[in-house]
């Protein structure tokens, strides 16, 4: 008996291995999955361009230098300090492409610049003599570059302001450059400092010319419009 299931196992797994031999292969498994890669997000850059208002305040410090300024005598023997504190509100347009931003700015500021003359350079038989100048309006154009949120520009233009003296006043014509540097605060508000040197070359108060040399050093900070 035990012959006969010993020779019926091998007779199966002979059948069994004779079966095997004639199956195709199985087919191959899927490819190894390549290990997960992190690709972060694209950070946006700032975007300097559109309308903007804003104010800002600073202090205004130059030289006149006068010639008779029409006080009734010889006039003054040197130069003299015409300083002050000055702030208003401020109105720009910026384009930018890339890096490169580039603006159309004007300001309107109130200036508290009023001098009186040293004694010794009151011609005689004048009682007293000043200097004052209670604005200053600029426009320029602005070329700056841009490193996401900070901005670094150059700025030039015309310049505006009344001149007065004793007995004659005027409008003073003149050009202004310098530089500064803008924070971006949040999307729509930036701060900014600059640097402004302002020059009037030849104003004519009472007859004669003169030329008043201004710098301008300034803080502001400014609304976006964004588009």
């Amino acid at each position: 008996m035990k012959r006969i299931l010993i020779a019926g196992v091998l007779v199966s797994a002979a059948v069994g291995q004779a079966l095997a031999a004639d199956l195709p292969p199985p087919p191959p498994g899927p490819p190894p999955r390549a290990p997960a890669t992190y690709v972060p997000a694209p950070v946006p850059y700032y975007n300097w361009g559109g309308v903007y208002v804003g104010i800002n305040a600073g202090y205004q410090f130059g030289t006149v230098s006068p010639g008779a300024l029409a006080f009734g005598g010889p006039g003054p023997a040197s130069n003299f300090s015409a300083n002050g504190f000055l702030g208003g509100a401020t109105l720009g347009f910026n384009w930018q492409w890339a890096a490169l931003v580039i603006g159309l700015e004007g300001d309107l500021d109130y200036s508290s610049v009023n001098s009186s003359l040293p004694a010794a350079d009151v011609p005689a038989g004048v009682a007293a003599g000043s200097f004052k100048s209670d604005w200053l309006a600029t426009g320029r154009a602005r070329v700056g570059y841009a490193i996401d949120r900070i901005l670094l520009f150059a700025t030039g233009g015309a310049a505006f302001a009344p001149a007065a003296i004793p007995g004659a006043s005027a409008t003073m014509t003149g050009w202004t450059g310098g530089a500064g540097v803008e924070l971006a605060l949040s999307p729509n508000w930036t701060a900014k400092g600059e640097y402004l040197y302002v020059l009037f070359p030849s104003p004519t108060l009472g007859g004669t010319s003169f030329k008043d040399t201004e710098s301008v050093v300034r803080a502001g900070v400014n609304y976006k419009f964004s588009f």
